[in-house]
């Protein structure tokens, strides 16, 4: 059972949401505020937060990179009334996993929160590929000796690239796989992700994108 923290200031919101992933089996508490929903968060034992991007003291994206600073592998998946690009780009920026605008439904959500759940990759040992090594079991990467801070996301991605070193894995089945199989719409998640991996992992690059299908790991 995952525990889950929903911050939703809106009652009429918040109320259905937690009903609704407490019927999928999860533990869910609620936070109303920004400042609440850090101090729940300080016990480390939240899975996946479900963040409103406007709260009524503290941002939404203020929240998030709050938190990742202390839970760097904590799932966020962020809500909001606003579909502008820009505001996803600032929700992803401050590290959420996911970005979800209202309305929406709570199919959608959960389906969601699942794949933000669920591990990507295999979960055998650990594989090692020019000086990047990856441990599934323990979610833990590696390049060069030095440790890597990834997100969830992050390290599935990595963990899938790293499995199929050498190959051009299609844009559609990283989606699928690291994501959620209901996936639709933009892969731009994908490319922010991918940023964020090239400047985590440094020079030499490893990640090479392959115009027309995707990206490959380079094994050499």
């Amino acid at each position: 059972m995952a525990r889950l923290l929903v911050v939703e200031d809106d009652a009429a919101i918040s109320e259905p949401l937690v009903r609704a992933l407490a019927r999928e089996g999860h533990e869910v508490d609620h936070a109303a505020t920004g400042a609440d929903a850090l101090e729940r968060l300080a016990d480390g034992r939240v899975d996946v937060l479900v963040l409103d991007l406007g709260l009524p003291d503290i941002d939404g994206v203020e929240v998030c990179r709050r938190a990742r600073e202390d839970r760097p592998r904590l799932r966020v998946l962020m809500l909001t009334a606003r579909s502008s690009e820009l505001d996803e780009v600032l929700g992803l920026d401050a590290g959420a996993d996911d970005y979800l605008t209202k309305p929406f439904s709570l199919s959608v959500l959960s389906a969601r929160v699942r794949a933000l759940l669920r591990r990507g990759g295999d979960d055998g040992g650990e594989r090692q590929v020019a000086g990047v090594r990856v441990d599934p079991a323990a979610r833990r990467a590696w390049r060069d000796g030095r440790e890597l801070e990834l997100s969830p996301k992050e390290f599935d991605l990595l963990a899938l690239l790293v499995g199929r070193a050498g190959e051009a894995v299609p844009r559609d089945e990283i989606m699928t796989t690291v994501w959620d199989e209901n996936w639709w719409g933009s892969t731009k998640t994908l490319d922010t992700h991918v940023g964020w991996l090239r400047r985590k992992l440094g020079d030499p690059p490893v990640l090479t994108t392959v115009r027309g299908v995707g990206f490959r790991f380079e094994d050499g």
